[in-house]
Parts: C-alpha cells; structure tokens; sequence
C-alpha cells in the first residue's frame, strides 16, 4: 500500500492518547507506514490541527518510552496529523468530515475508519459513513461486539449493510501480543507436544487474565458491562480457542479462523443448574478506607450487582477435549497484573513413589502471556544425595532471552495488518455470533434469577473463596506472582 488516510473516532479520546498515537509513532519510526499517509482524529474537543498535535506530542512523550523515540521524528510524524471537531452521532456532520478529508488527502486513497469509540456509536457510524460514499475502505471495531446475542447479530447486520466482511477489523488487542501467537507455534511447530494434547493425557486447563487495578474512570462504561462481557466473551474464549483448536489444513486467514469458529461451536451448552454451581461472580470490595468498594467508584450504582470478578467451568463436545475442564478466571483488583495458561498433564497410571513422604506433583506447562512473558515446563527429578526424594524443577523460557528482540506492541502489529489487509488475527462475525451463542444463556439466567450470588472479595485477594468450589476433586486454583522466572514463588489468598 503506497498511501492511506486512517480516520480516528474518538480521536480525542483515552485510547486514542495511550495507545493508538503510541502505537503508530512506532510504526512511523520503523518506516512501515506507507510512504504517503494522513491521520484525522474525530472528536468532540475543540482542537484544531495544532492544538490537537502539541496533544498528542505530551501523550507520546508519557506512553513512548525515551529509546524508543526522538523529538524529530516526532515532530515529522504529527505535520501529517489532522483534526476535525464534529458530532459524530449526527449524520448531516459527515458531509464536513468527506470535506475534511479531501482537504488533507489530494490523491485517490486507502482509508481506514478506526472506531475508538463508546459501543453506543457502533450501530451508527458505519451507515453514516455509506451515506457519503466513505465505504469504500476498511473499517476496525473495539470490542464489545455487541451486549447479547440478540445486538451482536444486529451489529454484524448493520456492518456488513455497509463493509463487506473482508474491510471489516473486529480488533481484539489480546491477539496481537507476541506470546499468544506463539500459543500457536508451541503447538504446532512441536512434534513432542501433540500426541499429548487431548483428553488423554491432559487433565485440566487453567486461563487467567487478572488486573491489580480498579475500574478506574470508567464506571459508567464498566457499570453496564462486567467481567463478562469485558473479558470472557472475547479475550478469554479466545486464548481458550487457541489452546484447544485443531491444527488448521494452512496458516492463513481462512483455514486459521475456521477452527476457532468450531471450537466455540463445541462448547457445551450449561442449562440452569450447571450455570448456578460453574459460573461464580463476584465484586470488589473496599479495604480499610484507603481502597474504595466498587459501589463507592464514581458513575457506579451503589447498590450495583455488577461483577468485578468471574471464573467459569467450560467443557467442549469434541473428540479431543471430552471430558477435560477448561477453567476459567478473570477479575479486578487482584494481587498482581497477569495474564497466563496453564496445562495441567495427567499423573503417571501408577503412582510409583506415593508411599514417598512428598508425593510427586502433576506435569504442567505454564504459558506467561504478561508480564515476563515466556514458558515454563515443570517436571519431576530426584533430589541429588542420599534416599529418593523427588522434587518438580522448571524448566523456564521467556521471550526477552530470545535474540534480544524488544516484544513487539500488541497495537503496532495489529494496526500494521489492518493497514496491509491481515484478517487472520482478527474475529470473523460467525466468531463473534457463536461465543454468544454459548454465553448468553449465562446472561438470561442473572437476569431472571436476581437471588444469584454476587460473592464480595476485598481488594488485593485472590477473589471470593468460593470460586474454589468449580474446581474438581481437591484441586485449587492457581494463584501466580508477577515474576515467572522463579515459580516457586505462588500468591496465595
């Protein structure tokens, strides 16, 4: 591509300043933008094209770090920034916004809409758009991709009434880190690990994704949200999806997105019962006056049974996962920023060394998606000396030690193959209607059931204890700590 204008919705907005500006600075400073490019940030603010650059230039300076960046290039890449203060819920305004554009873009261009936006606006801006014959580039989404079921087939409806399913980037910043692609080269590039990975070897599956944060400012977002529509549908069934697809016939889009789609088909339907004793949520509480409550957060109901917290017990109805837990656990206000999977393996068929006083722990494979992030495989060795006493020792790698390459920022890569026309790490709109499919049933049943538990858990823990209780047989959740490298190291509640 040798030349694009990128229009920014909610180019005044915090997205757009901590992430969006960030991510393609980078990518102007790695000389893989297209040799002409335009940026126009849309928004309500009243910049103007100057005031809306001396902006960004603060934000890139706080979110860019030093080695990253230079005051030159920096002043080169905002010359081909643009602003426009418009209302982007009203229709007659993208008459000014076509205006605007051909202003700042005075050859026959690649465009690319990129919507950082509330969800409120999703339903609208695409028509607008059609309206004044700007459909004829790319058009990305942030999640949510819908609330339900119901709004997720009426989005796909009005997207695909103006984009064709190929210009349209459902953008999924999970996706673009580095460690969850290699999900897929851990797997496949490995012959030692396939002939292990099902049902027969595989005991349970554990995905994490925890904050050490609050909601922060955005109570009013999260407050009509929660955990699971802020993290699960999306994020999390995702890693899930990675973790149990098929291998695809080729690496590409197609073949590669087609099996995602049939591992969210294979999750297995919960009926009331199973949704009461596999599905626990729960909501931060504050502690000792220093930490607010969620129900103390501004724009937050105060009686608000939002959940700030949710773990789940999902099967899949297939061949190579019957039978086999996938537990999964997302929440704010945890302990620790953290984000990783782990693959429990099966014990040996005869517990040799039972009888021992340390009885030997189960194999597992520990994928650390942030932060350090890498892989750790724990096994069983003798402890060197006198009697035979067996301890687990890692085997560790992470991503830092791999040639000394900086890991690459998620919204960088993602963007770039928005910009080139990439769909493969990007949801297809089957994707975003079959995962609902599976988690609207969860929704219905809060809804109509208003006696739900909504567990309180204070802030800094682990979560409401009984989360415990999805997990078979004595086992426990566990609790990692920020650092992988020494994995002795576990958080406990």
């Amino acid at each position: 591509m040798k030349n694009l204008t990128m229009v920014i919705f909610g180019g005044s907005g915090d997205l757009t300043r901590r992430k969006l500006i960030p991510a393609l600075y980078r990518l102007y400073k790695g000389r893989r933008l297209p040799k002409t490019f335009k940026i126009l940030g849309v928004g309500r603010t009243g910049y103007d094209d100057e005031s809306y650059r001396s902006h960004l230039k603060k934000n890139i300076t706080e979110f860019v770090e030093d080695k990253e960046r230079d005051n030159s290039s920096v002043d080169i890449f905002l010359s081909f920034v643009h602003y426009l203060s418009m209302d982007q819920s009203q229709e007659q305004e993208y008459t000014y916004l076509k205006e605007k554009i051909e202003q700042i873009d005075d050859i026959a261009s690649n465009y690319l809409f990129y919507l950082a936006t509330p969800p409120s606006l999703y339903e609208r801006i695409p028509l607008f758009l059609k309206s004044v014959g700007l459909n004829k580039g790319r058009i990305v989404v942030e999640k949510p991709f819908g609330y339900d079921l119901k709004s997720a087939v009426r989005m796909n409806a009005i997207f695909k009434s103006a984009f064709s399913e190929e210009q349209i980037f459902r953008i999924d910043h999970f996706l673009g880190k580095e460690t969850v692609q290699n999900i897929l080269a851990l797997r496949f590039a490995n012959g030692i690990f396939e002939p292990l990975w099902n049902r027969n070897y595989i005991d349970r599956v554990e995905i994490t994704a925890v904050e050490n944060l609050g909601i922060e400012n955005r109570g009013g977002f999260y407050d009509s949200t929660g955990a699971l529509r802020d993290m699960v549908q999306n994020h999390l069934v995702q890693l899930l999806a990675l973790v149990a697809m098929e291998p695809p016939v080729a690496f590409n889009e197609k073949e590669f997105r087609d099996e995602v789609v049939k591992v969210y088909r294979s999750l297995k339907p919960m009926n009331s019962k199973e949704i009461a004793k596999n599905v626990i949520r729960g909501q931060y509480m504050g502690v000792n006056k220093t930490i607010k409550g969620y129900r103390e957060e501004k724009s937050v109901d105060a009686a608000s049974h939002t959940e700030t917290f949710l773990a789940m017990k999902i099967f899949l109805a297939n061949w190579r996962w019957e039978g086999v837990p996938f537990y999964i656990r997302t929440g704010k206000q945890m302990p620790t920023k953290v984000s990783e999977i782990i693959i429990h393996f099966k014990s040996t068929p005869h517990r040799l060394f039972s009888s021992r006083e340390e009885c030997p722990e189960q194999n597992q494979l520990i994928i650390r998606i942030q932060p350090n992030e890498g892989c750790v495989l724990k096994f069983d060795m003798k402890v060197p000396g006198s009697g035979f006493d067996v301890k687990q020792v890692p085997m560790e790698f992470t991503f830092d030690k791999l040639g000394g390459l900086p890991m690459e920022d998620a919204y960088s890569r993602l963007l770039e193959d928005c910009i080139s026309g990439e769909t493969t790490l990007f949801t297809r709109s089957d994707a975003v209607e079959e995962s609902w499919k599976f988690f609207d049933p969860v929704l219905k049943f809060w809804k109509e059931n208003t006696d739900v538990p909504l567990y309180g858990y204070p802030a800094g823990t682990w979560g409401p204890l009984e989360s415990e209780t999805i997990i078979d047989g004595e086992k426990k959740w566990t609790n990692p700590c920020k650092n992988l490298t020494n994995t002795d190291l576990y958080c406990e509640l």
